[in-house]
């Protein structure tokens, strides 16, 4: 084992060494663990938080931590399933859950223990996890002012991502953004700032109402069918500023030109 002080080096930005346990780092778990077909991919922010977690734990419990690894072979295989279990949680989610460990429990805790404390420490001023309250976000960003939030820093962390986002972007793609927002708003949270959600009727209602009679006012106009016309103006109940509103609108632009009809200008 190497000693505390090399375990705790650091990087410049703020976190330890790649790999303090062994010349193996993180990312190469792979050559003393046997793969199952479906291979989960851990990140190098994953790897360097868990090496971020273990070097706390050996700060803090010393010759206990030492104890529980018999070989630098079962420290690898631990920091891989710990990486696997914890890589949806933020790092001040994993920092405030460490510090729990150090202030209750006399030894390491297991995964298991680990994993009660973050959802105890993520609950605070009823806010949930990271993971949790992406996927409220993501099941609710067809019509967010609909929805009864269980913490109004969802809505605003789903805001700051975007709603489209949420709903056409991978997970891989779009958690590490929603994440990084709803940290920050939870740090507010807890500063004690108050958080309230627009008032959804007011302000949906009204873009619905508006849509609905640009409809209306255009099959009317041209004399078509009303199905026809919601078709033709689609677009309009997509987001703006959006790739896939834009498409669409040129699609109808295509349509309308061959009829004579003049679309909306607003895509």
């Amino acid at each position: 084992m190497k000693k505390v002080d090399e375990i705790l080096a650091r990087t410049e930005s703020g976190l330890p060494q790649q790999s303090w346990t062994s010349k193996t780092s993180t990312g190469d778990l792979s050559e003393v663990a046997e793969e199952s077909t479906t291979r989960r991919v851990i990140s190098d922010q994953t790897k360097a938080l868990v090496n971020m977690v273990f070097a706390r734990f050996m700060a803090i419990y010393g010759h206990k931590f030492k104890s529980a690894f018999e070989t630098e072979q079962e420290i690898m295989l631990a920091k891989r399933e710990w990486a696997m279990s914890i890589q949806r949680y933020s790092e001040n989610e994993l920092v405030a859950a460490v510090n729990r460990c150090k202030a209750e429990l006399a030894w390491m805790p297991s995964i298991s223990e680990f994993l009660k404390l973050l959802n105890e420490v993520g609950g605070d001023h009823g806010l949930p996890s990271a993971f949790a309250a992406y996927q409220e976000a993501c099941k609710s960003a067809e019509h967010p002012l609909q929805h009864s939030w269980s913490h109004p820093a969802i809505y605003f962390a789903g805001r700051e991502t975007g709603w489209f986002e949420l709903r056409s972007e991978s997970e891989s793609e779009i958690f590490p953004r929603f994440s990084y927002h709803y940290d920050l708003l939870c740090r507010r949270v807890r500063e004690g700032e108050r958080l309230d959600i627009p008032n959804p009727i007011a302000i949906e209602q009204k873009s619905d109402v508006t849509q609905a009679n640009q409809m209306l006012e255009f099959a009317k106009r041209y004399q078509i069918d009303e199905s026809e016309a919601c078709q033709l103006l689609y677009y309009l109940t997509l987001p703006k500023g959006s790739k896939v509103r834009a498409r669409q609108f040129a699609l109808s632009q295509e349509t309308a030109n061959t009829h004579g009809w003049q679309l909306p200008t607003e895509a």
